[in-house]
């Protein structure tokens, strides 16, 4: 049964204890009328509240029920002051009011830090913590995730936020040729992981409207979830790390699992473009690292032997510096 049927089921309801309460007046289609008036307003009223989410509605209702207590309290304290009786339930209803609003306007300004709204109580032991990876847009177009997904170096649970979901569905709808190859390409590999193991991924509705930036919201998840981002963008990487979040970047897992080059060693590379410096040659070897190779331009097209002279580590990568063997 999805949604619609449970509307129409609503509307047929209203419309049956409409008509049967009204009949006992003799006004039996009018309050049928009512009926489908009423259910409508109420079904319109609950798509717009699509967007109210379940943490922000649990932690209204939680200042809700914080300001009818202090409320209370408060009220009792004064209905033991010499106050006029009259004008008692008048100051109750106004510290009601009061208390309620301050209680429900302090739970969503700090929703963020509630740990133990109802939605949201981890009843577990404490020695059986699950890990949590939350999966970026990046990654998912990278692609390289579902290879290690499928080597179950990645424990615990998998979780793709509906944000993110959102925006690879809007980058395969653009109208960029290459945005909307890349969009489809992380689509099917998203559908690709839940055939493999649709038990350890999660989607998550956590929307976040009051964050507008996808980078921003997926920080937020990971701290609400105690969780870590999986992603392959250098910026994410270090306003995450920055906020306490812990960060799984694949572009620093492929650089460590680089084989490991030293000055004298011997190595065959094939030379495909002109280098930035005079007379000098590039070329890659199998896992992507860069090899460039000194006065070796007229060379290009071939596949050389070279000696190693140095190793750089960037940011970007390794770089390993070659001359020709002589």
């Amino acid at each position: 049964m999805n949604l619609l049927s449970v509307r129409i089921l609503f509307i047929i309801g209203s419309i049956i204890v409409g008509y049967y309460t009204a009949n006992v007046v003799g006004a039996g289609v009018t309050g049928a009328v009512i009926g489908v008036i009423v259910s409508s307003i109420i079904i319109i009223l609950e798509v717009g509240m699509r967007r109210v989410s379940t943490r922000g509605l649990s932690s209204a209702v939680f200042g809700l029920i914080l300001g009818l207590i202090m409320s209370k309290l408060v009220s009792d304290a004064l209905s033991i002051m010499p106050i006029d009786p009259q004008t008692l339930p008048l100051i109750r209803v106004t510290l009601t009011l009061i208390f309620c609003y301050l209680g429900m306007a302090m739970a969503l300004r700090g929703k963020d830090e509630f740990n133990l709204i109802i939605p949201y109580v981890r009843l577990r032991r404490q020695d059986q913590m699950e890990e949590l990876a939350v999966l970026d847009t990046s990654v998912i177009i990278d692609g390289r995730i579902l290879d290690i997904f499928k080597t179950n170096f990645l424990e615990g649970k998998v979780v793709i936020p509906r944000f993110v979901l959102k925006e690879l569905q809007h980058i395969a709808d653009s109208t960029d040729p290459i945005k909307r190859q890349r969009g489809r390409r992380g689509l099917e590999i998203l559908n690709t992981m839940q055939k493999e193991a649709g038990a350890n991924i999660t989607l998550h509705e956590e929307e976040f409207p009051e964050t507008s930036e996808v980078d921003a919201k997926l920080v937020k998840l990971a701290k609400l979830l105690e969780a870590k981002i999986l992603t392959v963008d250098f910026n994410l990487n270090r306003v995450a790390s920055f906020q306490g979040v812990k960060v799984l970047n694949i572009n620093e897992l492929a650089n460590a699992l680089k084989p490991v080059v030293f000055p004298g060693e011997r190595m065959q590379v094939k030379l495909l473009k002109e280098g930035k410096e005079y007379n000098q040659a590039v070329g890659y070897l199998d896992d992507g690292t860069m090899v460039v190779v000194e006065d070796a331009r007229r060379s290009i097209g071939q596949e050389v032997k070279v000696v190693v002279t140095s190793v750089l580590q960037t940011p970007a990568g390794r770089m390993i510096f070659t001359k020709l063997e002589k």
